[in-house]
């Protein structure tokens, strides 16, 4: 099975062309929701000697190397692609969202990580997803509306990351998304499902039903839209920044979205606004193989889970059991599981709540707790461990659902700058609310619904403006100081396992910059063993449900886009969605 299983994954990386290889991403394309994906459509990875982008639709990618090709900074080129993303993939990201930014300076051979996490807003309390009885609200009660919507963090951001380190003038990164705003583009067969599958909800409020639902009609697959308000929103954003999303007119419609929303409003105030803030954080690193594992820290718990699992698998010799064995898999589970746990208890807004981030990865600890893999059967019991830390460890463990969507781009610019970028509105759509042409986030239900266990409180409880801790890992790998892999990826909670399993296939297995976005899932956070339906991986179940594992085939949702550096930039797009690499 272990032959056949390798034979499988590398020849899911033959030769095709990527342009090719985008065309039969966008015609085969659905939702994640609605089945697994066409092992066919991956591609060997792009290379290049110069600069190179990856994201998550062919229309942002191009919009990107325009500006790569022009001799604009990876900064430069993400701008650009996020402003297109907006429009071409509002589902996933967007202007009403947040992100985490990872950035590496050749020049300066650091790295900086940016917060534009959104916030809470002054009128929030731990009891915000809470019923009258106490109870944790459902979840799509809490979503749609403005009860979930939180201050964006995405326009001050792409502000931040211009005058930082951008080369091109501003205005000249918003060519493609206001030419297709204005004269409109091709609704994605991936954008059409997405639709379809959440219609009931996107007809609630009149502004995104008459986007969406034109007539009373989903849009389809092929469909041209246009989104003027979009284009406009750009033209004040190109011309005065980002200060009319929290000072001004733009600010003011987002206003009053939220706290109009029928049935479900929210308290989001121009004051809330007005207080944001991106933040400059401290990079998290974990040790493994050598290398050096770079991402946000807290409020994401991406780096530090991603870390945790790593940690915990280098006594491991991962390489002589390689990717067919259910070994492997069952101790990158179980790793996993340990990291998740200590998610669930230790992370939170570090603002707010002391976090123990340099405990939790401290070396000594992650033996122990790599230690509990030893054996051949699946971990009976998983229990958040004690790392050293200077505050007391009394809290509950969180209870906070996240659902998939999001996106990801990586890029690295001909000056050897590197940026890796995880961008959303948390759920697909969103609020299910518009303003100004855009949609709002959801992203306030990423804190834990409930706010208390047993009488003790739990970190990730709401507050005023606190930021909702995340599962984004937007990750920068570096061997002897320099950059070697960058990646990321959409997927809810499931972006950890994600995101450190790639890089277990490209440091243990070998496995190149495509073949790790294009491999099979197999994903474990909390006992059951989640399993990419369609996929190799199947074969996997019964091995793995013999060890002890309950098991779960079904779609699992990625948008992984990595680029290896070496001798020569290696790029891969995760074929389950409808993303390019550019390179040149």
């Amino acid at each position: 099975m272990r032959a056949l299983l390798i034979a499988l994954i590398f020849a899911a990386t033959g030769v095709m062309n990527a342009v090719g290889a985008a065309a039969q991403q966008a015609a085969d394309g659905v939702a994640p929701e609605v089945g697994g994906f066409d092992r066919a459509s991956a591609s060997a990875p792009v290379e290049a000697d110069d600069w190179m982008i990856v994201t998550a639709h062919t229309l942002a990618s191009r919009a990107g190397a325009r500006v790569l090709g022009q001799g604009g900074s990876a900064a430069d080129a993400m701008i650009a692609a996020q402003l297109v993303l907006g429009l071409v993939e509002p589902q996933s990201s967007g202007l009403g969202g947040g992100a985490f930014l990872v950035w590496w300076d050749a020049k300066k051979r650091a790295l900086t990580t940016l917060d534009g996490r959104e916030t809470a807003p002054q009128g929030a309390t731990p009891l915000l997803f809470q019923n009258d009885a106490g109870q944790p609200m459902d979840f799509f009660d809490a979503v749609v509306g403005g009860r979930s919507v939180g201050v964006p963090g995405t326009p001050m951001l792409l502000d931040e990351v211009h005058a930082r380190w951008g080369r091109l003038g501003w205005a000249d990164l918003f060519t493609e998304a206001q030419e297709h705003a204005e004269r409109g583009f091709e609704v994605s067969p991936r954008m059409a499902a997405s639709i379809a599958a959440n219609a009931d909800t996107l007809e609630r409020f009149a502004a995104t039903r008459a986007y969406f639902l034109p007539g009373g009609r989903a849009l389809q697959a092929g469909d041209l839209l246009r989104n003027p308000a979009y284009a406009q929103t750009l033209a004040t954003f190109a011309a005065e920044g980002a200060a009319p999303f929290y000072t001004g007119d733009i600010a003011r419609q987002v206003i009053g979205a939220v706290q109009g929303a029928p049935g479900n409003p929210g308290t989001l105030s121009l004051l809330d606004m007005a207080l944001y803030t991106v933040k400059e954080r401290a990079a998290v690193c974990a040790t493994y193989r050598s290398h050096d594992v770079c991402g946000m820290g807290p409020p994401s718990s991406g780096a530090l889970a991603v870390g945790q699992t790593l940690g915990a698998l280098e006594a491991y010799d991962l390489a002589a059991l390689g990717p067919a064995a259910p070994e492997a898999w069952r101790l990158i589970g179980d790793a996993s599981r340990l990291a998740f746990a200590d998610r669930g208890r230790y992370v939170a807004d570090p603002d707010f709540v002391p976090v123990p981030t340099e405990g939790m990865l401290e070396p000594a600890y992650l033996a122990e707790r790599g230690a509990l893999l030893q054996g051949d059967s699946a971990l009976s019991d998983v229990q958040p461990g004690s790392p050293d830390f200077d505050h007391a460890l009394i809290w509950a463990d969180d209870r906070s659902i996240e659902l998939p969507s999001t996106s990801h781009i990586s890029i690295v610019d001909r000056y050897g700058n590197a940026l890796s970028m995880t961008t959303t509105i948390e759920n697909a759509f969103g609020s299910r609310l518009m303003a100004s042409g855009f949609l709002l986030n959801n992203e306030l239900t990423d804190f834990s619904f409930a706010s208390v266990e047993a009488g003790v409180p739990i970190a990730n409880a709401a507050a005023p403006g606190k930021r909702p801790r995340s599962s984004m890992a937007p990750t920068i790998v570096l061997k002897d100081g320099a950059p070697r892999l960058v990646i990321g990826s959409p997927g809810g909670s499931r972006i950890i396992p994600f995101v450190a399993n790639s890089i277990v296939a490209h440091l243990d297995w070998g496995m190149d910059a495509q073949a790790i976005t294009a491999m099979p899932h197999l994903v474990n956070r909390f006992g059951t063993y989640d399993i990419e339906a369609g996929t190799d991986a199947e074969a996997l179940a019964a091995p793995l449900e013999a060890m002890g594992y309950d098991t779960d085939v079904g779609a699992l949702n990625s948008g992984l886009h990595a680029i290896a550096i070496g001798e020569r930039l290696t790029g891969g797009a995760d074929p389950r969605r409808e993303g390019l690499a550019i390179g040149e």
